[in-house]
Protein backbone atom coordinates (compact mmCIF):
# COMPACT_ATOMS: atom_id res chain seq x y z
CA UNK A 1 0.00 0.00 0.00
CA UNK A 2 1.81 3.26 -0.79
CA UNK A 3 1.24 5.35 2.26
CA UNK A 4 1.43 8.56 1.13
CA UNK A 5 -0.42 8.80 -2.59
CA UNK A 6 -3.09 6.35 -1.59
CA UNK A 7 -6.14 7.67 0.05
CA UNK A 8 -6.90 5.12 2.70
CA UNK A 9 -2.88 4.60 3.39
CA UNK A 10 -3.15 8.72 4.10
CA UNK A 11 -5.39 7.95 6.37
CA UNK A 12 -4.16 5.28 8.51
CA UNK A 13 -0.62 7.70 8.73
CA UNK A 14 -3.03 10.14 9.57
CA UNK A 15 -4.40 7.69 12.34
CA UNK A 16 -1.18 6.30 13.89
CA UNK A 17 0.13 9.90 14.42
CA UNK A 18 -2.90 10.64 16.03
CA UNK A 19 -2.46 8.27 18.73
CA UNK A 20 1.05 8.91 18.57
CA UNK A 21 0.18 12.43 19.58
CA UNK A 22 -2.72 11.09 21.98
CA UNK A 23 -0.17 9.21 24.02
CA UNK A 24 2.18 11.90 24.14
CA UNK A 25 -0.71 14.52 25.52
CA UNK A 26 -1.97 11.93 28.09
CA UNK A 27 2.24 11.78 29.65
CA UNK A 28 2.13 15.55 28.91
CA UNK A 29 -0.83 16.29 31.43
CA UNK A 30 0.09 13.77 33.91
CA UNK A 31 3.83 15.75 34.38
CA UNK A 32 2.03 18.87 34.55
CA UNK A 33 -0.65 18.49 36.81
CA UNK A 34 2.95 18.42 39.00
CA UNK A 35 2.22 22.18 39.47
CA UNK A 36 -0.77 21.57 41.92
CA UNK A 37 2.14 20.09 44.79
CA UNK A 38 3.71 23.65 44.56
CA UNK A 39 7.04 24.88 43.59
CA UNK A 40 9.16 21.59 44.40
CA UNK A 41 6.76 19.45 42.67
CA UNK A 42 6.93 21.15 39.04
CA UNK A 43 10.38 22.19 38.89
CA UNK A 44 11.16 18.59 40.42
CA UNK A 45 9.95 16.93 37.27
CA UNK A 46 11.36 19.55 34.93
CA UNK A 47 14.60 18.89 36.66
CA UNK A 48 14.33 15.29 36.02
CA UNK A 49 13.43 15.94 32.12
CA UNK A 50 16.48 18.16 31.59
CA UNK A 51 18.50 14.98 32.75
CA UNK A 52 16.81 12.73 30.47
CA UNK A 53 17.54 14.47 27.62
CA UNK A 54 18.21 12.09 25.12
CA UNK A 55 14.62 10.52 25.79
CA UNK A 56 12.82 14.07 25.85
CA UNK A 57 14.65 15.14 22.27
CA UNK A 58 13.52 11.87 20.88
CA UNK A 59 10.39 11.86 22.13
CA UNK A 60 9.91 15.81 20.32
CA UNK A 61 11.43 14.18 17.53
CA UNK A 62 8.78 11.52 16.91
CA UNK A 63 5.96 13.70 18.09
CA UNK A 64 7.07 16.83 16.23
CA UNK A 65 7.02 14.21 12.97
CA UNK A 66 3.95 13.22 13.59
CA UNK A 67 2.37 16.82 14.07
CA UNK A 68 3.54 17.65 10.78
CA UNK A 69 2.89 14.58 9.00
CA UNK A 70 -0.80 14.79 10.44
CA UNK A 71 -1.58 18.40 10.01
CA UNK A 72 -0.31 18.54 6.26
CA UNK A 73 -2.17 14.94 5.00
CA UNK A 74 -5.55 16.31 6.88
CA UNK A 75 -5.21 19.45 4.83
CA UNK A 76 -4.39 17.69 1.39
CA UNK A 77 -7.36 15.27 2.32
CA UNK A 78 -9.67 18.34 3.05
CA UNK A 79 -8.66 19.89 -0.20
CA UNK A 80 -9.11 17.19 -1.96
CA UNK A 81 -12.37 15.96 -0.78
CA UNK A 82 -13.88 19.81 -1.34
CA UNK A 83 -11.80 19.61 -5.04
CA UNK A 84 -13.47 16.47 -6.35
CA UNK A 85 -16.88 15.95 -3.62
CA UNK A 86 -16.11 12.49 -3.94
CA UNK A 87 -18.47 9.86 -1.52
CA UNK A 88 -17.13 10.25 1.46
CA UNK A 89 -14.82 7.65 3.23
CA UNK A 90 -16.43 5.20 5.03
CA UNK A 91 -15.32 6.05 8.29
CA UNK A 92 -17.36 9.08 7.59
CA UNK A 93 -20.45 7.33 6.36
CA UNK A 94 -20.26 5.09 9.31
CA UNK A 95 -20.01 7.81 11.77
CA UNK A 96 -22.83 10.29 13.23
CA UNK A 97 -22.37 13.97 11.43
CA UNK A 98 -21.72 16.03 15.12
CA UNK A 99 -20.57 19.24 15.34
CA UNK A 100 -16.86 17.77 16.48
CA UNK A 101 -16.46 15.65 13.13
CA UNK A 102 -17.52 19.04 10.50
CA UNK A 103 -15.12 21.27 12.11
CA UNK A 104 -11.98 18.62 12.70
CA UNK A 105 -10.20 20.91 10.30
CA UNK A 106 -10.80 23.98 11.81
CA UNK A 107 -10.04 22.21 15.48
CA UNK A 108 -6.97 20.86 14.33
CA UNK A 109 -5.46 24.22 12.79
CA UNK A 110 -6.37 25.90 16.31
CA UNK A 111 -4.30 23.47 17.57
CA UNK A 112 -1.79 23.97 15.02
CA UNK A 113 -1.25 27.51 16.19
CA UNK A 114 -1.70 26.46 20.01
CA UNK A 115 1.18 24.44 19.92
CA UNK A 116 3.70 27.12 18.36
CA UNK A 117 2.21 29.67 20.75
CA UNK A 118 2.87 26.62 23.54
CA UNK A 119 6.25 25.87 21.88
CA UNK A 120 7.50 29.61 21.63
CA UNK A 121 6.31 30.43 25.12
CA UNK A 122 7.02 27.36 27.85
CA UNK A 123 9.59 25.50 25.55
CA UNK A 124 11.59 27.93 23.71
CA UNK A 125 10.40 30.83 26.27
CA UNK A 126 11.11 33.65 23.68
CA UNK A 127 7.54 35.35 23.83
CA UNK A 128 7.32 38.92 25.99
CA UNK A 129 6.64 38.97 29.48
CA UNK A 130 8.36 35.65 30.59
CA UNK A 131 9.70 35.65 34.16
CA UNK A 132 12.87 33.70 34.32
CA UNK A 133 14.79 33.05 37.32
CA UNK A 134 16.12 30.08 39.89
CA UNK A 135 14.18 28.42 42.92
CA UNK A 136 15.78 28.06 46.03
CA UNK A 137 17.49 24.79 45.21
CA UNK A 138 19.31 26.63 41.89
CA UNK A 139 16.57 24.28 39.38
CA UNK A 140 14.81 26.42 36.78
CA UNK A 141 11.41 28.05 38.30
CA UNK A 142 9.14 26.78 35.85
CA UNK A 143 6.62 27.42 38.86
CA UNK A 144 6.98 31.17 38.78
CA UNK A 145 7.13 31.28 35.08
CA UNK A 146 3.53 29.54 34.90
CA UNK A 147 1.82 30.90 37.56
CA UNK A 148 2.82 34.53 36.29
CA UNK A 149 1.97 33.91 32.58
CA UNK A 150 -1.75 32.16 33.72
CA UNK A 151 -2.19 35.10 36.12
CA UNK A 152 -3.05 37.22 32.94
CA UNK A 153 -6.55 36.67 31.51
CA UNK A 154 -5.60 36.87 28.07
CA UNK A 155 -2.95 33.82 28.14
CA UNK A 156 -5.21 31.96 30.15
CA UNK A 157 -8.03 32.25 27.91
CA UNK A 158 -5.86 31.02 24.69
CA UNK A 159 -4.77 27.90 27.15
CA UNK A 160 -8.49 27.63 27.42
CA UNK A 161 -9.22 27.67 23.91
CA UNK A 162 -6.81 25.55 23.08
CA UNK A 163 -8.02 22.86 25.13
CA UNK A 164 -11.03 23.15 24.26
CA UNK A 165 -10.16 22.48 20.51
CA UNK A 166 -8.36 19.58 21.90
CA UNK A 167 -11.43 18.39 23.24
CA UNK A 168 -13.40 18.66 20.41
CA UNK A 169 -10.84 16.99 17.72
CA UNK A 170 -10.47 14.11 20.07
CA UNK A 171 -14.26 13.34 20.60
CA UNK A 172 -14.78 12.78 17.18
CA UNK A 173 -10.86 11.36 16.35
CA UNK A 174 -10.59 8.54 18.45
CA UNK A 175 -13.42 7.03 17.24
CA UNK A 176 -12.47 7.98 13.57
CA UNK A 177 -8.76 6.22 14.57
CA UNK A 178 -10.18 2.72 15.28
CA UNK A 179 -12.72 2.83 12.30
CA UNK A 180 -9.94 3.53 10.43
CA UNK A 181 -7.26 1.37 11.47
CA UNK A 182 -9.82 -1.71 11.27
CA UNK A 183 -10.28 -2.15 15.08
CA UNK A 184 -14.12 -1.52 15.21
CA UNK A 185 -17.46 -3.18 14.23
CA UNK A 186 -20.70 -2.16 15.44
CA UNK A 187 -20.48 -3.48 18.52
CA UNK A 188 -17.20 -1.53 19.58
CA UNK A 189 -17.60 1.32 17.61
CA UNK A 190 -19.52 3.07 20.21
CA UNK A 191 -17.22 1.68 22.62
CA UNK A 192 -14.44 3.70 21.12
CA UNK A 193 -16.58 6.69 20.72
CA UNK A 194 -17.50 6.66 24.89
CA UNK A 195 -13.48 6.36 25.64
CA UNK A 196 -13.28 9.21 23.15
CA UNK A 197 -15.78 11.26 24.80
CA UNK A 198 -14.27 10.45 28.38
CA UNK A 199 -10.69 10.76 27.48
CA UNK A 200 -11.20 13.90 25.55
CA UNK A 201 -13.18 15.31 28.43
CA UNK A 202 -10.59 14.79 31.39
CA UNK A 203 -7.76 16.52 28.92
CA UNK A 204 -10.19 18.90 28.86
CA UNK A 205 -10.55 18.94 32.67
CA UNK A 206 -6.81 18.44 33.17
CA UNK A 207 -5.34 20.73 31.46
CA UNK A 208 -7.97 23.69 31.77
CA UNK A 209 -7.82 23.29 35.54
CA UNK A 210 -4.16 24.53 35.62
CA UNK A 211 -4.91 28.08 33.97
CA UNK A 212 -8.38 28.43 35.34
CA UNK A 213 -7.11 27.77 38.93
CA UNK A 214 -3.96 29.65 39.19
CA UNK A 215 -6.21 32.74 37.32
CA UNK A 216 -8.60 32.26 39.92
CA UNK A 217 -6.11 32.34 42.89
CA UNK A 218 -7.12 28.96 43.88
CA UNK A 219 -3.62 27.32 43.19
CA UNK A 220 -0.54 28.51 42.29
CA UNK A 221 0.14 30.67 46.00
Amino acid sequence: MRLFSDSIGRKIVMAVTGLIMVLFVVGHLLGNLSIFNGPDGINAYAEKLHQLAPLVWGTRVVVGLSVVLHAVLAVQITLENSAANPTRYAVQRSLKATFSGKTMIWTGLILGAFIVYHLLQFTLRVTPGLVLGQDGLGRFDVFGMVVQQFRLVPIAAIYVVGMIALFLHLKHGIQSTFQTLGLSNNTLLPRWGVLGKTLAGILLVGFGAIPLLILAGIAGN
